[in-house]
């Protein structure tokens, strides 16, 4: 598995961990899941380009 690969996982899985309708996270608004979601967005994009 290459470095960009690992990125991405980790990513889907901080994404899905901050979805505010967890228990855990109900009181941190979008804030946390739009600013990992741009992340990965941005990650997506640069492996696609083959700059990861």
């Amino acid at each position: 598995m290459s470095l960009g690969n690992i990125l991405l996982i980790v990513l889907v899985l901080l994404l899905i961990g901050v979805i505010p309708t967890w228990h855990h996270s109900h009181s941190w608004g979008y804030a946390p899941s739009g600013g990992l979601g741009l992340l990965l967005i941005i990650v997506v994009v640069l492996m696609l380009m083959g700059r990861l």
